[in-house]
């Protein structure tokens, strides 16, 4: 065999390696605007993906909601347009639905309760998960609901004459606003921040830091300091497109993730602590005075009848049961 052909040969098979040997890019879609802190950790995720994978393995990030609401990014992870998104408990419903349970309204009591719940049910949750499809990088939970509106609020009576903002197709929202009595008006999230501003709507509800990185801060005056829920999160993958990967790619996307995840989980409850903060003494918003024990107690019924009207159409009535029971055992524990 002469030298031309030898080269051919050579040539031939460096063709025929390439596509195996090529960077797989894994398409994401998150809500998150740049600069805020989710962008910042994903960013850096991705470099290390990148160093730790021998540049075989990297995210490009749609981010801002570019890829449209949760909703249209499950639909195009379904069909292969996108691999990867960051959920909150909406899109995660769409997915499975009994992991909606994590949202229920006025069921848990602090994020130690829902760590909690995490660790006794999780086995189950992420096998629902991977049934639909998907592999769970990491739980990215978005912290304690709030309503933020433009007139002060000091329990439920105070909602039903405000044009509450519900997201489009929630079905937990929605049962939580009927317990309450309140027609609210449903948008997809990408419309509130216009909607408030042209009066459609006077009241929103999410975390501190979902709230001003939504830029929806702008538009309202008051804080109700009673929490609706504490909204799950997470990051999902494709498990079809998790398995074209070298098990080696699996182990170290897995891994990568879950440790720039749990650091951004961290970090979310600190900075929402911080954004409330900052949003009282620094944006001027006014956060309503602590709920009476009545108050609190008229919330705690409201919050089991819309928990019960979801159970056996969302979420299994044997699931509800059993975190319902497993909470009150948790909390006769820590009590002094």
């Amino acid at each position: 065999m002469n030298f031309s052909k030898i080269l051919t040969v050579a040539t031939l098979l460096a063709l025929a390696a390439g596509p195996a040997s090529a960077q797989k890019v894994i398409k994401f879609a998150t809500l998150a605007p740049e600069g805020s802190t989710w962008m910042k950790v994903l960013s850096e995720l991705n470099a290390e993906l990148q160093t730790a994978s021998g540049g075989k393995l990297k995210f490009k990030i749609y981010a801002g909601g570019v890829s449209g609401d949760e909703k249209d990014v499950v639909k195009k992870m379904r069909i292969g347009q996108l691999h990867a998104a960051g959920f909150t408990g909406v899109g995660i419903g769409e997915i499975a639905p009994r992991l909606r349970i994590l949202d229920a309204p006025w069921l848990f009591n602090s994020a130690a309760e829902v760590d909690a719940v995490h660790q006794k049910f999780d086995k189950e949750l992420i096998g629902a998960l991977s049934d639909a499809g998907y592999v769970l990088l990491g739980w990215t939970d978005l912290g304690s609901v709030l309503v933020f509106s433009k007139t002060p609020f000091k329990g439920p009576e105070d909602m039903k004459k405000a044009k509450m903002w519900v997201w489009e197709g929630d079905p937990i929202a929605e049962a939580a606003y009927k317990a309450i009595g309140v027609s609210p008006v449903p948008l997809s999230i990408v419309d509130v921040l216009a909607s408030l501003q042209t009066g459609l709507i006077d009241a929103v509800y999410g975390p501190p830091m979902g709230v001003i990185a939504l830029q929806w801060h702008s538009r309202t005056k008051h804080i109700y300091s009673v929490p609706m829920a504490e909204a799950s999160g997470a990051v999902l993958l494709s498990k079809k497109f998790y398995d074209t990967l070298a098990p080696e790619e699996q182990k170290v996307l897995t891994e990568v993730s879950a440790k720039h995840l749990k650091r951004l989980l961290e970090l979310t409850r600190k900075e929402n602590g911080q954004a409330l903060d900052t949003l009282v003494k620094k944006q001027g918003l006014v956060l309503s005075e602590k709920p009476t024990a009545q108050t609190l107690e008229l919330y705690r019924k409201l919050g089991a009848q819309a928990r019960k009207e979801l159970a056996g159409r969302l979420y299994p009535v044997d699931l509800l049961t059993r975190i319902e029971k497993f909470l009150e055992e948790y909390r006769a524990k820590k009590r002094p």
